[in-house]
């Protein structure tokens, strides 16, 4: 093999765009349905084009784009594409502020992220690629949305909902996170509007059975997803009012503690409640008072138990007590029927609430006892209430659930218009298909009433009607983007059901674990919903679930005006102790900063690292090997430029290793010989050993770190080591295209480079993943623990069969083994067979 074909420094800038042309031009991951091979769909979370990569989304998507690499080498029909969840506020704001519409600002932003995204090699299959906010995309989920309509799965009501001061919008159940905006913090108020619902509450027990199923999904994120859920089983029970022909439906999940009911507890949100008390001024001025805490169910950890006694009472089935109903703040609206029937002596917060308003003189000491006598009913007790509830035919036994129906409604101009008109009665009418997409109008001035009122303006059928102006939450259209990747092209349906057949489910999905009550929830149901309407036939959307963590980064601020002006690194001058511990921050201009810490990466914080730059100095293959090894996948992950440059300094001498053997290597016939237990089997079987310890940590347990850690510990092992075997030994090229590959789904172009210059090597397919001899690691080999006055020193491996004399020559030589026992006499032995040798010394 000629030197001159392998270059003898490593130039990672002019290898990576070389070498992704090259991928682009022979549409190397163009993939189509292939029933001849086995498929694997990888689909990493979309991202929203805000203009520029972070860290988040590098990392994101290059554990998408290993797996995926992963898999391709193993022979399977691999999917992998992207998109862009390109509808939303911030495109609408920016266009506001820039005077544009927010088209031109997404697409320029997309066409950016693209550049970023292809400069990092990841293997998209870019004939898919898809964009929300293209009317030929949320045209079918127009047309799906007319579907669901006339199958009343979606309704209209005048409610009250979260409203964003800021925004100017409403806000799902989801988007609401103590009391504020998930998106911008701004406190969230309670608003009456007409708004459109989704009926997720229908789906609520099979989503919560289906959890079952998700074998692949992370526990956390299933134990999440039960509790937004918020699925109880529990009784139903019609209470009289005292003075009244009115009863009132209290439900109770703890049966056993209807005996022990002292009072009924109602939520300021109960529609009987406001029949009830509909004269009683003080009581109405309450409740709006108290509405406007009540904005979600985090609200309630920290409730100040504060109530109002109605004076109304209810009377209990079984003794006739009079138990007077409360108006409390510390129900959930969210729970049961908004009313509990309250027993002290079972619940620490319906004792706190009792206390608080003097309902009942408890005294302090019956805490503890009555919740720890009580707590524990016995199902006979609980079987026989239930007889005589249903003998007094006043209760049936039910299921109840927390979560609410979707809020599908958005006050925006950048989003998909909802194909609903509506006439001067009140009549509502559909857009008919022929008509689809709707779309509004392209105006710089969105805001201008008189140009959108125009708009509105439809003839149906000969009659008048006004356009519905509002859109779609932006997680309808992330809820089914996945499946319209397996048919972007499609004309006919939403969904081609031969390419989604195939496809589906999705094989390994990933995105952050902050998704797992909003997107996560909503993607598997719209998913269900597409089964129902026989456009999927799976009932679950993705088998595998990852979830990774954030990437963090030190952020630095100074205060103005009582607010937090963020700076950027490079603007802070560091001052640190001998120890290295920072003492004081200042900035270029002599203000005094103060470190926020290590924090998640962020525009807002001015704490992101640019990926380009990053890209420019180390290279694309760098960034991504660094970005697998820092930390396990769910893990957050500490930026530390100092170990991208480790990487970069470790590609640098496996590269020139690899130059100065390929360069000298000629072909021989020795592959043969290696078959046989020799010399050099430890390199053989430690190679295997790699092989599959690798595949085990990728495809399996998802450890990508520890699997980059065994193929540097192997090669630096390889390396102290080659000077045994002749240089042009077949076993050193073998071993070098095999840590090559290994290193393939994290280096792409890296390795794709070196194994390009072994194409005339035989015996080597250059693009499968290497293959291990089992026979070698299985059947030759063993795990000899090797212990020290009975505690652990190292492990051996080694042949079978071997006697306890043998396997003593052997780890006599071992560092690991001669530290421990220097200047130390063996008195004893003490060996089992294939499983441990125990070497007792003199104290």
């Amino acid at each position: 093999m000629k030197t001159k074909k392998m270059k003898k420094n490593y130039n990672p800038h002019k290898i990576e765009k070389k070498i992704q042309t090259k991928w682009i031009k022979k549409k190397k991951f163009q993939v189509f349905e292939n029933n001849k091979k086995k498929k694997y769909y990888c689909v990493p979370m979309l991202p929203y084009p805000s203009g520029n990569l972070h860290m988040g989304h590098v990392r994101n998507y290059t554990i998408s784009d290993v797996i995926s690499r992963y898999h391709s080498m193993l022979g399977k029909n691999v999917l992998q594409p992207i998109g862009w969840d390109s509808f939303g506020l911030p495109a609408e704001e920016a266009a506001i502020k820039n005077k544009k519409n927010p088209k031109e600002w997404t697409r320029k932003n997309i066409k950016y992220m693209k550049k970023q995204l292809k400069s990092l090699g990841f293997s998209y299959d870019w004939n898919r690629e898809i964009s929300t906010c293209d009317p030929n995309y949320y045209k079918w989920e127009q047309w799906f949305f007319i579907k669901l309509y006339k199958k009343k799965l979606v309704y209209k009501k005048t409610s009250l909902v979260k409203w964003c001061t800021y925004d100017k919008t409403v806000l799902a159940n989801e988007q609401v996170i103590k009391g504020k905006c998930w998106r911008c913090d701004t406190k969230v108020i309670l608003k009456k509007i007409p708004q459109w619902f989704l009926k997720i509450r229908n789906y609520a027990e099979e989503l919560y059975q289906g959890i079952k199923t998700l074998k692949g999904w992370p526990e956390k994120v299933k134990n999440m997803q039960k509790n937004w859920i918020g699925r109880s089983k529990g009784i139903e029970i019609n209470l009289k009012i005292k003075n009244s022909k009115k009863n009132i439906k209290v439900y109770t999940k703890k049966i056993h503690s209807i005996l022990d009911a002292e009072y009924i507890a109602v939520s300021v949100n109960n529609k009987i409640l406001k029949k009830l008390i509909k004269n009683d001024k003080n009581i109405r001025n309450f409740i709006k008072k108290q509405q406007k805490n009540l904005i979600s169910t985090e609200n309630f950890k920290n409730i100040q138990n504060i109530g109002m006694n109605t004076n109304i009472f209810a009377i209990h089935p079984f003794n006739q007590k009079k138990l007077p109903i409360w108006i409390a703040n510390f129900v959930s609206i969210k729970y049961g029927n908004n009313i509990i029937i309250a027993s002290p002596k079972h619940s620490i917060s319906e004792l706190n609430f009792c206390k608080k308003n003097n309902i009942l003189n408890f005294k302090e000491k019956y805490k503890k006892n009555f919740i720890k006598k009580n707590i524990n009913k016995t199902k006979s007790l609980v079987q026989k209430i239930l007889q005589k509830i249903k003998k007094k035919k006043i209760g049936i036994e039910t299921k109840k659930y927390k979560i609410q129906d979707w809020n599908i409604s958005r006050q925006r101009y950048w989003g998909t218009p909802i194909p609903i008109a509506v006439n001067k009665k009140g009549q509502e009418a559909v857009i008919s298909k022929n008509k689809l997409p709707v779309i509004f109008p392209e105006l710089l001035d969105f805001q201008n009433k008189k140009k959108m009122k125009k708009w509105r303006k439809i003839t149906i059928n000969g009659k008048k009607f006004i356009r519905e102006k509002d859109t779609f939450d932006t997680f309808f259209e992330s809820s089914w983007y996945y499946a319209r990747y397996t048919c972007p092209k499609f004309k006919d349906s939403m969904i081609d059901p031969i390419s989604s057949k195939y496809w589906l489910p999705i094989d390994q999905y990933i995105g952050g674990i902050e998704h797992a009550t909003m997107h996560l929830i909503y993607f598997r149901f719209f998913h269900k919903l597409l089964r129902d309407f026989k456009l999927v036939k799976t009932n679950e959307p993705a088998k595998n679930l990852l979830c990774q963590g954030m990437v963090l980064s030190h952020a630095y601020y100074f205060k103005k005006n009582k607010k937090r002006i963020w700076i950027n690194k490079k603007d802070v001058q560091l001052k640190k102790n001998k120890k290295g511990k920072i003492i004081a921050q200042s900035s270029l201009t002599n203000q005094k900063i103060i470190s926020a810490g290590m924090i998640k990466m962020s525009k807002s914080k001015n704490n992101g690292i640019d990926p380009n730059e990053m890209i420019k100095k180390y290279g694309a293959d760098s960034v991504r090997l660094f970005i697998m090894f820092s930390a396990p996948v769910e893990s957050d992950l500490y930026w530390n430029e100092q170990g991208l440059r480790g990487m970069y300094r470790f590609l640098n001498k496996l590269w020139n290793f690899c130059y100065s053997y390929i360069s000298q290597y000629k072909k021989n016939n020795k592959k043969n010989s290696l078959t046989k237990y020799n010399a050099k089997n430890e390199i053989l079987l430690k190679l295997n050993k790699t092989i599959y310890q690798v595949s085990q940590d990728i495809e399996i347990k998802k450890s990508f770190n520890t699997a980059i850690a065994k193929i540097m510990k192997f090669f630096k092992y390889f390396k102290k080591n080659v000077c045994k075997i002749d240089k042009n030994n077949f076993l050193i090229i073998k071993t070098l295209i095999t840590i090559i590959k290994l290193l393939s789904p994290f280096t792409p172009h890296y390795s794709y480079k070196i194994l390009s210059k072994l194409k005339k090597i035989k015996y080597f397919k250059i693009n499968k993943w290497p293959k291990m001899n089992k026979k070698l690691i299985l059947n030759k080999t063993c795990k000899i623990i090797i212990q020290i006055n009975g505690k652990f020193c190292c492990v051996l491996i080694t042949k079978k069969n071997l006697s306890k004399k043998e396997i003593f020559s052997q780890i006599i030589k071992k560092k690991e083994i001669t530290k421990k026992i220097h200047n130390k006499k063996i008195i004893k032995k003490f060996f089992i067979p294939k499983k441990i040798l125990n070497l007792i010394t003199e104290v």
